[in-house]
């Protein structure tokens, strides 16, 4: 009887007609793909709003930075939000922010007004974000028809990432740059209907408050950290600028866990980190995320500053790249059935370590062919294949009251990776290039760059074959 009753209160439901499956799954997939597609869509506008709205070269790097840093920093925050006071309202809360602050990044006249909308663009996000999630593994049952659901989430959170330089290309020479902000208002205003009207609401509150200590210092902590990564590339790594809040951040996060563990209503149990398929699976997402987002910003380079490729033809050139992410990601529910998570995860891992090893023999004067399609799509078809897997483990296992912030935990887990990522990339190819800017010179950094990265992702498969429970469950 008290198991019945804690399912009860676990899933508070309306009686209603459930919506379809699809549809649900429709609807976070495409919220997914808006806050991944912001990471990166605003990047290729950045000449044109530093033009038309005189912004300092601080400034225009913060008009990413902002987005990246609250989207990161309160992920966790969001994801529990959604346990305590419904996934379906948390959703439409994230995506009504997230849209009203594309229009006001849109329709901005100053600097300032831009920098304060993608903030609270990055805010939206960290809310949205962790409930897509919770909604696809809280609708779909766990079995094989839960992990073909992930893989369309992960599939078309990564086809958002990929094209976010060709979107932002298409709209920024078709209309201005205003619109790579102002196409989520269309976008999202349909979502909110569509979510208003078939979204069922789902929580697992009983009765708990947040956590607000817990909450302060993990948004405190993951913010810090995020802040200290970005300035990296500005400031460089001594800097105290850079030191301090890279130390600091780690301490904060530290101090949270502690008063977790001491506290009688968590934000984070500290049970469920003792799990091994959430604590191994983040572990490798983390890992992966450092080696695979920074990929895209590289191929992306080594096109337009080596061989010359226009910004919209190097979106172009990573189209196919992008497909087989998508092909990866679901391919891998057919391959899990037969393999297992742990075994398709560790093999994707490899197809994608083959594709940095090709692409780090890439040249000045390298084709198309050899030096940008079969690498790339060896890369992202094996990221897609292992990003899936990992996605179901890691969401596995946690009771259901912890479904968000467990997704939350996801989301984190790839923002951050992907973040420091490219932050200590970025510096690999900068210390190789000691200043040259003739291709030969940018070619050889790149090509490290991808040498450091498959070696990463080596030590992650080892990781993975060690860590990761055998049988796709908490073990």
């Amino acid at each position: 009887m008290s198991r019945m009753l804690r399912a009860r209160e676990d899933t508070r439901r309306p009686s209603r007609t459930a919506p379809p499956t699809w549809l649900v799954v429709a609807l976070a997939c495409a919220g997914q793909f808006l806050v991944v597609l912001d990471v990166s869509v605003v990047n290729v506008a950045l000449p044109s709003m530093r033009t038309d709205l005189g912004l300092s070269p601080t400034g225009l790097q913060w008009v990413v930075n902002a987005y990246t840093i609250t989207f990161a920093g309160f992920m966790l925050l969001g994801g529990r939000a959604g346990d305590l006071y419904g996934r379906k309202r948390m959703f439409l809360v994230g995506l009504a922010l997230f849209t009203m602050a594309s229009l006001g990044g849109g329709l901005a006249q100053e600097g300032w007004q831009l920098l304060v909308a993608r903030a609270a663009q990055g805010l939206g996000a960290a809310v949205l974000a962790p409930a897509t999630l919770t909604i696809v593994t809280s609708t779909v049952p766990e079995g094989p028809a839960r992990a073909r659901a992930i893989a369309t989430w992960m599939s078309v959170g990564a086809g958002g990432g990929a094209v976010g330089g060709l979107v932002g290309g298409v709209l920024v020479d078709a209309l201005s740059w205003r619109w790579v902000l102002l196409i989520n208002v269309p976008v999202g205003a349909v979502m909110l209907v569509g979510a208003a009207l078939r979204l069922v609401e789902s929580r697992a509150g009983g009765g708990r408050r947040l956590d607000l200590p817990g909450a302060v210092l993990v948004t405190a902590g993951l913010a810090t950290l995020a802040f200290g990564i970005v300035q990296t590339e500005a400031e460089g790594w001594t800097a105290a600028v850079t030191l301090v809040p890279l130390l600091a951040g780690p301490v904060l996060i530290g101090a949270f866990l502690a008063v977790e563990a001491r506290t009688r209503k968590p934000l984070m149990p500290p049970k469920l980190l003792r799990l091994r398929s959430v604590a191994s699976a983040n572990a490798a997402m983390f890992l992966c995320g450092a080696v695979m987002f920074c990929m895209w910003y590289f191929m992306t380079l080594y096109a337009q500053n080596v061989l010359g490729y226009p910004p919209l033809d190097a979106g172009l050139a990573l189209v196919p790249s992008s497909l087989a992410v998508v092909l990866g990601a679901k391919a891998a529910p057919r391959l899990m059935r037969v393999l297992g998570p742990r075994h398709v995860a560790v093999f994707g891992m490899l197809v994608a370590t083959v594709g940095l090893a090709w692409q780090s023999t890439m040249t000045a004067d390298g084709s198309y062919t050899t030096a940008i399609l079969i690498p790339g799509v060896l890369m992202m078809t094996g990221a897609g294949l292992s990003a899936t897997p990992l996605a179901a483990l890691a969401t596995s296992g946690a009771a259901p009251g912890d479904a968000g912030l467990v997704s939350g935990l996801v989301n984190t887990s790839r923002t951050m990776g992907g973040s420091l990522g490219l932050a200590v990339m970025s510096t690999v190819a900068a210390v190789r290039t000691a200043g040259g800017t003739s291709p030969e010179a940018l070619t050889a950094g790149y090509a490290l760059v991808f040498r450091t990265g498959g070696t990463v992702l080596l030590v992650g498969t080892v990781l993975m074959l060690v860590w990761l429970p055998r049988g796709g469950s908490s073990d």
